[in-house]
């Protein structure tokens, strides 16, 4: 587990940056479509970051969670 640095204040930078694609994708093409499939993308990311948290919390315990 990185406790130091980036990953201190963020803890899924690949995510967060995945999050900020589609909405950059959406602004590009401002649609009913587009809305949808970033509507699509941010659900299943955050789906994603809670499952991860879930399980981070099972392997590291308490240690995570501070």
């Amino acid at each position: 587990m990185i406790t130091k640095g980036f990953f201190r204040s963020i803890r899924h930078p690949l995510y967060a940056s995945l999050l900020y694609l589609a909405r950059g994708a959406w602004r590009k093409q401002i649609g009913w479509i587009a809305t949808l499939l970033a509507l699509m993308a941010s659900l299943s990311l955050v789906a994603t970051t809670r499952a991860d948290e879930r399980e981070c919390v099972e392997v590291w315990g308490d240690e995570y969670r501070e």
